[in-house]
């Protein structure tokens, strides 16, 4: 019942449903006790609202957002309570005495202020807004960028204007309760005082030292390092934030670049969510501003998705524009007629090339350039069975997608069939359990399916560990747990990430990679995740979520995966390692491969996961593995050859594509100083005839 109740109320937990039931039933609480009258009943309920908001708002209820879309807001709250205190004054007789008029002063002034100090704060997060936002890039040499005011003035500023009304109520109930006067007096003087230093903190802030460039000076600079570095290639993203994970994907690639590589993003959120990089990133949120920045020297420019602020950029004639995606799958997202507008397409392999062919959406087949999937080379060869350890299955399904097309994702009927005869397979293996991080955000069905599988992982754990056949080494798995708590102090104390806290445009001045310290994160992480898989034991049935470990060292944890139809299933067959593939839409194994390339050398399942054994048998014996060659061409087939590497591949693709580009610039100018040649000749023959 609580569960329902917290789902209705879209509160995050119990304790959040709690607070929001006090607050709720706190207001009547205050009114009945105004009319009563009765002090302690008003005091106590008025510490029961002023606590239960002050709670909901850290932690960010969705109740608060909830409350101001029904005209029931924070100032409103505050507004109410205080009437009632004017009430609760009126009804114990003291509506003739001085302070009630002090009191009635006092909150409408108070009241008053708000104005002033919400558009002060208002200005001044304006005025802070850059409109082109950056990492990596040096402005301190091009323009002044001040300090952002103290956190402590603009952080939850109305909340924290709202609060200092709080000096006015204590001080008026003192009065109330032990007619003490000078209480009164004092706690209004105080909430004034306070209120209106606040109002006179925030206004110096407005001043044109205390606030960055107008746009004009900004866009300048940024124009000045443009033409001073030069771009090259260009990594063009526009997204909602919880795609920021198809230009991450990207990020090591653009370091790996022979030319000068340069992001260009669209939104703030995606800027905010990006991993650190050494590759200069300009986020340009305005359509205009973009096409007011200097890119002349710009040749190429990938898309990593098929959106419409693309336009933007693909209206530039002098660079030539690739779709190079954000993964490589049988998904009808790999062949949208979007795809069209792009000079060429960047597929891994033959099979994208072919995959535009069958779909025959008007992406001619000279257009498309096979380059391997640079991101992939993380991913470790298969070795065969492992010898010191049971071998490790990676179940990691895909989620529900958009519709509830039965073959989106085997979550829903077939999820707990494949965990339920892993977990009890024999001989034994190792289950870890990845879902895909938008799992259940759509479908209840879907999220209620990925409890139950993280249950049964769970339970299947404790009974492993209550097991005698298998031991652990408690001494070895404390030393890596103490080994992971170091690193991750250190990987914190590196501070990588920019300070979320920071306003955008001290983020944007300040925003340059250390290069010493992404060098030294990048081997910490290497050896946190060596740490992470020594800190428990290598039979445990784990469920892995988070960001670390990523997908791919889960793939090189593991001698086999479950899947459905996604990018995951082709990256994993980088591995050559075996792999099943859950036809959950019940399609038929002939007409399953015929419609999904990448499930051509797996091992089929159906939604009742029976056809495990052969996945099972694959991995604990190579020579009962009957599609390890098919494996091996289907590698090639999908990613391409080893030889060239993929981001040797990249790196030719990219010259390549910019010395048409630069060959298409050149016939332009001399076709343009033809023309002009040939206007002046015909003028000249004009004045001599004449």
């Amino acid at each position: 019942m609580i569960s329902t109740a917290i789902r209705v109320a879209r509160v995050g937990s119990a304790a959040e449903l709690a607070a929001a039931a006090l607050m709720t039933l706190g207001y009547p609480g205050l009114m009945l006790a105004a009319l009563v009258p009765s002090v302690p009943a008003f005091a106590a309920a008025a510490a029961v609202t002023y606590l239960a908001d002050l709670y909901l708002h850290r932690k960010g209820s969705y109740l608060i957002s909830l409350l101001g879309k029904v005209r029931a807001g924070l100032s409103t709250r505050f507004l109410v309570r205080e009437l009632l205190l004017i009430l609760l004054l009126a009804r114990l007789d003291l509506s003739k005495e001085p302070v009630f008029y002090a009191a009635i002063a006092c909150f409408t002034i108070f009241f008053g202020l708000q104005a002033p100090h919400g558009a002060l704060v208002t200005l001044i997060g304006n005025r802070r807004q850059m409109p082109v936002a950056t990492r990596n890039v040096d402005l301190v040499s091009r323009m002044s960028i001040p300090d952002a005011p103290p956190r402590l003035l603009l952080r939850r500023a109305g909340v924290k204007m709202l609060h200092l009304d709080l000096a006015a109520v204590v001080g008026l109930l003192v009065y109330a309760l032990a007619e003490v006067k000078l209480a009164g007096f004092v706690g209004v003087g105080v909430t004034l005082a306070l209120g209106t230093l606040y109002v006179v903190a925030l206004a110096p802030y407005l001043r044109a030292k205390r606030i960055p460039p107008r746009a004009d000076k900004v866009l300048k600079g940024i124009s000045a390092w443009l033409r001073e570095y030069r771009p090259e290639t260009v990594l063009y993203f526009s997204g909602s934030p919880d795609s920021a994970y198809q230009v991450n994907m990207w990020l090591e690639t653009m370091e790996q670049l022979d030319s000068r590589p340069l992001i260009i993003l669209r939104e703030r959120e995606i800027l905010a969510k990006m991993a650190p990089t050494t590759v200069p990133v300009i986020c340009v949120p305005g359509g205009v501003h973009l096409m007011n920045l200097d890119l002349s020297t710009v040749r190429v420019t990938l898309y990593a998705a098929n959106v419409g602020k693309n336009i933007h950029m693909l209206r530039v004639p002098t660079m030539k524009h690739v779709f190079i995606g954000h993964g490589d799958s049988d998904k009808a997202a790999s062949v949208n007629p979007f795809s069209k507008v792009y000079d060429e397409v960047w597929t891994a392999g033959r099979a994208g090339r072919d995959r535009y062919a069958i779909a025959d959406v008007g992406i001619r087949d000279e257009d498309i350039v096979e380059v391997g999937r640079p991101q992939l080379a993380p991913i470790e060869p298969w070795k065969g069975a492992p010898e010191d350890r049971i071998p490790t299955i990676l179940y990691a399904p895909t989620w529900e997608g958009w519709d509830d097309n039965p073959g989106n994702t085997s979550l829903l009927l077939a999820g707990e069939n494949i965990v339920k005869k892993l977990v009890a397979a024999e001989p034994p293996v190792r289950v870890l359990y990845k879902p895909h991080p938008f799992t259940g955000t759509r479908s209840k069905k879907a999220g209620a399916a990925h409890r139950r599988i993280i249950a049964l992982i769970k339970k299947a754990a404790a009974e492993r560990a209550a097991d005698p056949r298998f031991t652990a080494d408690p001494a070895a798995q404390a030393r890596a747990k103490a080994e992971l708590t170091r690193l991750k102090a250190r990987l914190d104390a590196l501070s990588l990430a920019f300070d979320e806290k920071a306003d955008e445009a001290v983020t944007s001045r300040d925003g340059l990679v250390d290069m010493r310290k992404h060098e030294e994160a990048a081997r910490l992480r290497a050896e946190w995740n060596d740490a992470y898989w020594r800190s428990f034991p290598t039979f445990e049935h784990r469920v892995i979520s988070g960001i670390e470990p990523r997908l791919y060292d889960c793939f090189n944890a593991s001698e086999a995966m479950v899947s459905d139809i996604s990018s995951v299933v082709s990256d994993f067959i980088a591995s050559g390692k075996p792999y099943a593939v859950t036809d959950s839409a019940e399609l038929g194994v002939e007409e399953f491969k015929r419609q999904n390339t990448a499930v051509r050398a797996a091992v089929i399942l159906t939604n009742s996961a029976a056809e495990l054994d052969q996945l099972l048998d694959a991995v604990r014996d190579p020579a009962a593995d009957p599609l390890a060659e098919d494996r091996k061409e289907l590698k090639e087939y999908l990613l391409g050859p080893d030889e060239p590497t993929s981001i040797q591949q990249f790196n030719t693709a990219v010259a390549n594509l910019a010395l048409k580009a630069e060959a298409r610039n050149v016939g332009q100018e001399s076709r343009g100083a033809a023309a002009f040649h040939g206007a002046e000749l015909a003028e000249a023959e004009d004045v001599t005839t004449a």
